[in-house]
Formats: structure tokens, sequence, C-alpha cells
């Protein structure tokens, strides 16, 4: 008898320790209303087969003329300028070698994104154009250990009058915004690393089920929507309450189905039916 009150005390602090290991920020929440009620175009409303390629002016013009939200990515150029571009290389989009960081701003404009004219912007050119039009929800691409782009990040974004809310894959970003400047809106960009083979090891694992959620204290988790299923990321929306956004839809027929499971939706590779914002 002693042997199983001792082992149902372990299943109950194992438990215990999960949920607050999970727990999202719960006390002085950030307005949320603001980001809701609105589709966000994932990099713009973008075809990198045409004029308006992802991540580019065209692509997030297209989008705020149709009513879009905006979905884009920011990291630092060479001489620390904050540019809006998604992978760290620069193959896929312009065709060259290296990442963003090995050049200055003046030679990466010199490339050209995709089959288009156009050119990586940087960040204070995005937010002059939209100009608090439509809510941005901005990725910090941290890679590892560095989070420098995001003091660079806020000092900018601290002048912009428009609503705004960051994320980020790695916590470390969160950490840093939830110790200089706490009242940001934020959220922890996951997935299902592991259970999908794409990642290995603890880490991951971690991040898959947001168990650093008692260091980043997100105020929404941004999830795979292929991957809702996660327990975790259940226990996040329904049991603390905490906004879920669905990344990243690709049919009217997946927006309809996260819709259930989600509250924010970034699109991408079609035009959804548009929603009245609440």
């Amino acid at each position: 008898m002693k042997i199983v009150c001792v082992i149902l005390i372990v299943i109950a602090v194992i438990i215990l320790l999960y949920l607050l290991a999970i727990k999202p920020r719960m006390s002085k929440k950030k307005d949320r209303s603001k980001f809701l009620g609105v589709y966000y175009a994932h990099r713009g409303l973008h075809d990198n087969s045409t004029d308006a390629p992802e991540n580019s002016i065209n692509a997030f013009r297209k989008a705020m003329k149709s009513g879009y939200g905006i979905e884009l990515d920011v990291q630092l150029t060479k001489d620390g300028i904050p540019v809006v571009f998604h992978d760290f290389t620069l193959e896929r989009m312009c065709g060259k070698e290296g990442k963003v960081y090995e050049y200055t701003y003046e030679e990466l404009k010199q490339f050209t994104l995709a089959e288009s004219q156009e050119r990586i912007p940087k960040l204070i050119e995005v937010l002059s154009l939209v100009n608090g039009k439509v809510p941005l929800i901005i990725e910090l691409k941290v890679e590892w250990m560095d989070i420098s782009v995001c003091p660079v990040v806020d000092e900018m974004l601290r002048k912009y009058q428009g609503d705004y809310c960051i994320e980020s894959f790695n916590p470390m970003a969160l950490s840093w915004y939830r110790r200089y400047h706490n009242d940001v809106f934020r959220g922890q960009l996951a997935d299902a690393f592991v259970r999908t083979g794409e990642y290995k090891g603890g880490l991951y694992w971690m991040l898959q089920n947001l168990l650093l959620n008692w260091m980043t204290k997100p105020d929404f988790v941004a999830y795979n929507h292929k991957n809702e299923n996660v327990l975790s990321r259940r226990l996040c929306r329904k049991l603390y309450g905490n906004p879920a956004a669905a990344w990243t839809i690709k049919s009217q027929e997946e927006l309809e189905e996260a819709k259930k499971h989600f509250d924010i939706m970034i699109f991408d590779s079609f035009v959804p039916k548009m929603q009245k914002k609440k």
C-alpha cells in the first residue's frame, strides 16, 4: 500500500511540474483582441513566380490592399541593419551563396528576389509602408545563441505606432523580451519536431512540448496546424486560455478545420475568404 501511495505521489508531482513548465503568461495579460478576427498573409500576399515574391514590398502592399494582416521575418545584416528575409541563407530566394549576416545591407540590396526585380527590404521600410494600417506578426530569426536582433528590432518597434507582436522558434528571443520589454505581445513558435522526424534530441523534444514556457511566458503559441493534437499545445489553449496561432494554412479547407483548434490564422498559397474583425 505504501508503495502505491509513493507511486501516486510521484506521478502527481510529475504532472504538476509538467503543467508548471508549459504554463504561459497568466498575470498581466496583454490585449489580444487587436490580433484576432483578421487573417495573416505569410510573408505577405506573395507568389515567387511574380513581381510580388515573399517578404517583398510588393507582397506586403498586396496584403494590405486586400485587408490582411502580415506575417514577416526579420534578421540582421553584417552591419547590424534589420532586414526582412526568411531563410538564413540566400541561395533559395537570391541564388547567391552565404548567409544574410555575412553581407552588409549595401551588398544585399544588389540582389533580387526570386524571379522579380524586388530587393530585400529593410524593416524600417516595411514599417513605413504599413504605418499601422494592418497588424503585424514579426518573427525574429535567431540562429542558435545570437539574440543581437532583439534589442535592435525592439528599439525600432518602440517608435512604431501600429499594432504588432513578435514571435520566434528560439525561446531565447522571447526570454529577452520578457526581461527587457515585457509589455510586448509575444508568441512561441513550435512544431512536432521530433514526432515528424525533422529534428532529433532532447532540446527539440522540449520545444515540441512547450516545456520552456516557464522561462519565456508566451502570450500565444504558434504551432504547425497539421500537428494541432500535441497535448501541450492543446492544454495551453484549453486549460490556460492561451491564444493559439496556426501556421501555415494552405487552403480554404485547411482554414475551416484550423478554426476549430486555433484563434489566429496565418495563410499561404491561396486567398482565403475574408472574415469580419471581432
